[in-house]
């Protein structure tokens, strides 16, 4: 297959999602502090759209004629994320997500996207932008809730 360093990139990816998305979980139950009823809710939109989001790459990587990755511990073995390791105060919450988020997306712009382009997949290039997109807006979000603490 002339795509596969594509699906490996997506497998990538998808790891990444599957460990976020466990992470968020973590987060939404854990979370302590002021705003525990705002992060509380806002963890459980973050993970129900990475649920959604890790279904869409899944999917991609099938639709390339690729095989998704499907187990933990091969999600744990491919992700470049670490498990959650805040002590669950918001703060830390907080940062931890804005360092996630800008390393899947220096990701995204360094590797995944050049790799769709080389394989002229412009459907991939358009998840990957989506997905770009919406980390950055998270991130901005994210800074802009923090900015006066």
């Amino acid at each position: 297959m002339d795509n596969q360093k594509l699906v490996n990139f997506l497998n990538q990816l998808l790891s990444n999602y599957f460990v976020m998305y466990v992470k968020l979980h973590r987060y939404h139950w854990f979370v302590q502090g002021r705003h525990f009823f705002q992060l509380h809710e806002k963890m459980e939109e973050l993970y129900t759209r990475f649920a959604a989001d890790s279904d869409d790459i899944a999917e991609r990587i099938l639709t390339i004629e690729g095989k998704p990755l499907a187990t933990m511990s091969k999600y744990l073995k491919e992700t470049t994320l670490n498990e959650a390791n805040a002590d669950d105060k918001e703060a830390e919450i907080i940062q931890q997500l804005i360092q996630d988020f800008t390393q899947i997306i220096s990701e995204i712009k360094q590797a995944g996207i050049p790799l769709a382009e080389e394989s002229n997949d412009e459907p991939t290039s358009d998840l990957l932008i989506t997905l770009q997109g919406q980390l950055e807006k998270d991130i901005w979000m994210f800074k802009a809730y923090t900015a006066y603490e």
